[in-house]
């Protein structure tokens, strides 16, 4: 993850800039996410640049701590990128920040990489919603208890989609990423009251989704 980007210059070549970048005496890396954003919609590659060298490595852990392992978070890590690149044009502030707008991607290439590897069978991903963040599935060590397992991480993983992106991310930074609260609070630039509160009424929700299916909370 050192040096220039290797999947940049492709997307040099793929789209040109719809105007000429504007003269700055300030750096890319000093400037607000934000601006480097509507820079990277008007095919800025420095900006992109930027973008990824603040929060390439972030982005690649957070993968990999869903998907288990490095070549596979590499290449949502690229992808991630890309879309940023692609879609830059569809993010506003009013949303949220960059920082949550671009792990809400990762978060959903991984699951949709998850979601593949479910087609074959396989031993669960220690990953995986479910297990990973709640540790509500022991391993099983029959059929029975297996068809037990995939039926609770289907339901924590179905959970997991109801509740608003804000506080699904922070639920996962807290127990995907290990972060503390303000540690959180610091990656997304967001005050460490609005972190608490995400992940107080985000573990409601997800107490309340579980309820619902029948499965009990403890």
């Amino acid at each position: 993850m050192s040096g220039r980007p290797r999947w940049l210059a492709p997307l040099e070549r793929r789209r040109e800039p719809l105007a000429p970048a504007p003269e700055t005496k300030i750096p890319p890396a000093d400037l607000s996410d934000e601006e480097l954003v509507r820079r990277v919609g008007d095919g800025d590659t420095a900006a992109l640049e930027a973008l990824y060298s603040r929060y390439g490595r972030v982005v690649f852990s957070f993968a990999v701590r869903i998907v288990g392992d490095g070549p596979t978070a590499e290449e949502i890590l690229q992808e991630a990128f890309v879309r940023t690149w692609t879609q830059a044009g569809t993010f506003r502030t009013v949303r949220g920040n960059f920082a949550s707008w671009l792990l809400s991607i990762t978060h959903n290439l991984a699951i949709d990489e998850l979601r593949r590897r479910q087609r074959r069978p396989q031993r669960a991903d220690p990953g995986e919603s479910g297990d990973a963040l709640f540790g509500l599935v022991d391993e099983a060590t029959n059929v029975e208890e297996t068809a037990e397992a995939t039926v609770l991480r289907e339901r924590v993983a179905w959970a997991m989609t109801t509740l608003p992106e804000a506080q699904r991310i922070a639920i996962e930074l807290a127990y995907f990423h290990g972060l503390s609260q303000r540690e959180i609070a610091a990656r997304l630039d967001e005050p460490l009251g609005t972190i608490k509160t995400r992940l107080r009424l985000g573990m409601h929700k997800l107490k309340d989704a579980l309820a619902v299916e029948g499965t009990e909370w403890t």
